[in-house]
């Protein structure tokens, strides 16, 4: 099999290349993506995310273990099926912040070069305050249907504290609070897929394939020929292949193919084709901690799960199950010399316990803390032929100081005059931690990911970038890396959004160069 473009995971930016490389009906196109359909009621409905955790739809990471997170290995689900992680993620579509993205100090990615991208992906329903958002693009976004009334109570709740309430969340700054918006379409999730991929799916010059785990990049005289899948399967690339395997799979395959730091790859049995030390290198993630309370008032999404909320659902897309769980958001700064915000509260109308894997044991509220710009870098390496994970959680002492920061706001909320009648005693496992000394306990007790891992393959225009300013790798032609990975640090938002106007911006690059 050959094609011109072999395109490598089918997820936030794997669809979206799928879609805009295709377009061009002389071109041929393969998308390879090692897991299934995104065919499940779960996927479908947006406050089921956290059933598709843990199975054959999530590739279930583990890192290694985090000496500073009282030496816990934790769990890092990822999308595996059709959409990836856009499939199964909380819909939030939060770009961050403008000092983001000139912050990357990287030609061609500065905050107005890359918002044109976000308008040409975005479709905006409902208001559209100053024209933030794009309005033809195929990611629908709209605000939830049917926000919990909870979720009111805590923006007024921000306000009364002095936080700016935002008409919308995705201007130049997000400092302030926010319904968040979300990627849905009238009460459902709307995926990457769905947006790109079913779009394009019946061109004929368009393969996807799935059920196909790629298990190296071929590399031959120093270009990428095409790769391997399955149980050696060879797929030919004509141009180029593209990994868009996301910030743990697409470095995973660089160093299986024999690209990274080559003394490494040669202990773990990986014959070394290209030194590129920084492979791996560079990771981020977003650390969560959160207060749980009680709450006294019956209308907590604890109650979802009913045979009338999923009658609601799935004959009018509405009520309790269209929530994306995080109904609004707080950006706020610590410390007036932060240049932006560096915390992110994240409101859910409900206990958010274990990623949603422990039933809650009653009606409760979660206000989490979010780190929003952590200092600490980790790295993705081999083991033998497994990946490793080490996000070093925590070892810059800056993001402990801006976590405890961040709680002891979230306290300050349920305290408010607004929130104080829904807030009840702390819910287990949260035992009520109040000093800053507790906090700290906390937050090495139960932080877990918010699900942003990001950095592996940075770019830039120094030598010891992974990719450069057009995401093509360093050393090896034909070959480009088009996924949250590229970023050089992580943003003050969420990662999907980014990551679709990255993969918009690619498609650009990769057509005009033909």
């Amino acid at each position: 099999m050959e094609y011109d473009y072999v395109i490598v995971g089918a997820g936030s930016a794997g669809c979206v290349l799928a879609n805009r490389l295709s377009a061009d009906s002389a071109t041929t196109v393969a998308l390879i993506e090692a897991g299934g359909s995104d065919d499940r009621l779960e996927v479908r409905m947006p406050a089921g995310f956290a059933k598709l955790f843990k199975t054959d739809r999530d590739w279930a990471f583990t890192t290694a273990k985090q000496p500073e997170l009282s030496g816990r290995e934790l769990y890092w689900p990822r999308g595996r099926m059709l959409g990836g992680s856009s499939s199964m993620n909380a819909q939030m579509w939060v770009r961050g912040h403008r000092a983001d993205y000139d912050g990357w100090d990287v030609p061609g990615w500065s905050y107005e070069e890359v918002l044109p991208y976000f308008h040409r992906a975005e479709r905006r329903a409902g208001s559209n305050l100053g024209g933030v958002y794009g309005t033809a693009g195929p990611i629908h976004i709209s605000e939830l249907r049917s926000p919990n009334p909870a979720t009111a109570v805590f923006l007024r709740a921000c306000e009364e504290l002095g936080l700016t309430r935002l008409d919308e969340l995705n201007g130049p700054s997000n400092e302030g609070c926010c319904q968040t918006p979300v990627t849905q379409n009238r009460g459902r999730r709307w995926s990457s897929a769905d947006a790109y991929l079913r779009p394009a799916a019946k061109r004929p010059n368009l393969t996807v394939l799935t059920s196909s785990h790629v298990r190296r990049v071929l590399i031959e005289d120093g270009r990428a020929t095409g790769v391997e899948y399955g149980d050696g399967t060879v797929v030919r690339a004509r141009r180029e292949v593209i990994l868009s395997a996301g910030a743990i799979g697409s470095p995973h395959l660089l160093m299986l193919s024999g690209v990274g730091a080559a003394d490494e790859l040669r202990a773990e049995g990986v014959e070394p084709v290209h030194e590129l030390p920084q492979v791996g290198r560079n990771l981020q993630d977003h650390l969560a901690s959160g207060v749980i309370l009680h709450c006294p008032r019956r209308v907590t999404l604890a109650g979802a799960e009913s045979v009338a909320n999923l009658l609601r659902f799935l004959v009018g897309r509405n009520g309790m199950l269209t929530s994306n769980v995080g109904e609004a958001v707080a950006f706020i700064r610590t410390s007036p010399g932060e240049p932006a915000p560096d915390i992110e509260l994240i409101f859910a109308p409900g206990p958010f316990i274990d990623h949603g894997l422990t039933p809650p044991p009653g009606h409760g509220l979660t206000i989490a803390s979010i780190l929003l710009q952590p200092e600490s870098r980790g790295r993705v390496s081999l083991n033998g032929r497994d990946v490793v994970i080490d996000p070093a959680y925590l070892t810059a002492e800056a993001d402990v100081r801006r976590q405890v920061a961040g709680l002891r706001m979230a306290r300050e909320l349920f305290a408010t005059e607004a929130l104080r009648p829904f807030a009840g005693p702390p819910m287990n496992p949260y035992w009520g931690a109040e000093t800053d000394e507790e906090l700290d306990r906390w937050i090495r007790e139960r932080s877990e990911t918010l699900y942003h891992p990001v950095g592996t393959c940075r770019m830039g225009e120094d030598a010891e970038a992974v990719v450069d300013p057009a995401l093509r790798v360093r050393g090896i032609g034909g070959l480009r890396v088009v996924d949250a990975s590229v970023m050089p640090v992580i943003n003050r938002g969420h990662t999907h959004a980014p990551t679709v106007m990255i993969a918009e911006k690619a498609a650009d690059l990769i057509t005009r160069a033909g």
